[in-house]
């Protein structure tokens, strides 16, 4: 088997352990270095390859790589950028197969989401297409967790966790201060057309630690006249209230409540500012005082608080991607394989990427309380141990000591391509 080189990008919004995924892909490719010569990393993802922006991951070290583990964010830089199908941008494609051929590419390994999959897809197509022998293996990453097929997606665990946390620890401030100052805080959290992290936030309730909390999913249409009667019934009941908001919640008109209008790369709307609209609506309502928060960034960067579960599966996911590149599979993705929840066990499979590409995860109606507000018990034993465990980085003089790689680019070997 002779030995090509391989190609490795993160995509999409990153996450507190993307790059533990990246240090699983790297130290296995390390270990076959009689079949994967250099893994060459695309500087902000599939752009990387098209502009031959490629980074040399060799020039790092052993302990570099290994410290990719505990640090978040990408290490090589990201983006949000969608191949077109072969018939509307073939040039991007021939593009590729210059690269690929220019720098002896055979394996591509794509650490994304759903749109990043769809990526994926295309280039594991080019073999039968144009006729360049290439490997392509998803590297599955989502804090929304709405890839189909594995049981759930590297960085939510963390997320989840992050979001537990936070609607537990606010819930105690409001709850504190409700008596003559704030009634009810609302917390913004991610997830554009599916409620997994909003779910998250229910954990912060539970037996000996009951929080009222209101979730609103964008799986369910809000109802204006419900929810307030929902919040003023908690408030009543215990002084205070928690509400926490997904940014893809959307009103009976069908339209994101967020919706400013604005698309983003992929031609998603741009969401965000949920929050002030739904506490707007408690203070127009209710006549309440509120505080509202936006997760936002720091939801999906908190690699402080991040999930051992989910440290651990974001790691094997990656190294599990080089493993059935050399065994001879293409167009694959490895999945998170739940055999119990209780205690919890898992294993690592295999979905065809054809399964994968375009299709999302909602969250089950088995999942989502009756009245729409709340999680179920089903859901608590399905998210309990995806955010268990403590996997704290390294500190120095108070604060987390993360790495940051050379990330030395290689010499170019064609001429300057334009997206």
């Amino acid at each position: 088997m002779a030995i090509k080189n391989a190609f490795y990008a993160q995509s999409g919004g990153v996450t507190a352990v993307i790059n533990a995924s990246a240090a699983g892909v790297l130290e296995t490719a390390r270990q076959h270095t009689d079949k994967i010569g250099t893994v060459y990393a695309g500087r902000n993802g599939i752009i990387g390859a098209l502009t031959e922006d490629l980074i040399d991951t060799n020039a790092d070290s052993a302990t570099a790589i290994a410290g990719l583990r505990y640090t978040p964010s990408g290490a090589f830089g990201s983006c949000r950028y969608k191949l077109k199908s072969l018939e509307q941008n073939r040039r991007e494609y021939e593009r590729l197969i210059e690269v690929f051929k220019a720098h002896n590419i055979g394996y591509f390994f794509y650490n994304g989401g759903g749109d990043s999959a769809d990526t994926c897809l295309k280039v594991s197509q080019i073999s039968d297409t144009l006729g360049y022998p290439i490997q392509a293996i998803h590297v599955p990453k989502t804090v929304d967790n709405d890839l189909p097929i594995t049981d759930c997606c590297p960085g939510f665990g963390s997320v989840a966790k992050y979001i537990a946390v936070s609607t537990r620890e606010a819930s105690f401030d409001v709850a504190s201060m409700a008596k003559t100052s704030t009634k009810v805080f609302v917390l913004e959290v991610m997830g554009r057309h599916a409620g997994w992290i909003a779910a998250a936030g229910g954990l912060a309730s539970g037996p000996g630690c009951e929080i009222p909390i209101v979730i609103l999913f964008p799986e369910v249409t809000f109802n204006k006249e419900k929810f307030l009667a929902t919040v003023d019934r908690y408030v009543k009941e215990y002084g205070y209230c928690s509400v926490v908001v997904s940014e893809g919640v959307k009103g009976e008109d069908g339209n994101f409540l967020s919706d400013q209008g604005l698309r983003d790369a992929f031609g998603h709307a741009q969401l965000g500012g949920v929050a002030p609209v739904v506490a707007n609506i408690i203070k127009d309502g209710l006549g309440l005082k509120y505080h509202w928060g936006v997760a936002d960034y720091l939801q999906r960067a908190a690699r402080h608080i991040a999930s051992k579960t989910d440290v651990e599966q974001a790691y094997a996911m990656g190294k599990a991607a080089v493993e059935y590149a050399l065994a001879g599979h293409n167009s694959v993705m490895p999945t998170i394989v739940r055999e119990s929840s209780s205690p919890y066990k898992w294993s690592v499979g295999m979905a065809q990427l054809s399964n994968v590409a375009n299709v999302e995860k909602m969250m089950p109606d088995n999942f989502i309380s009756e009245d729409g507000f709340g999680i179920t018990q089903a859901c608590r034993e399905y998210l309990a141990p995806l955010i268990e465990g403590e996997d704290y980085p390294p500190y120095k003089d108070g604060l987390p000591d993360y790495v940051r790689l050379k990330n030395v680019a290689v010499p170019k070997k064609l001429s300057e391509f334009k997206i």
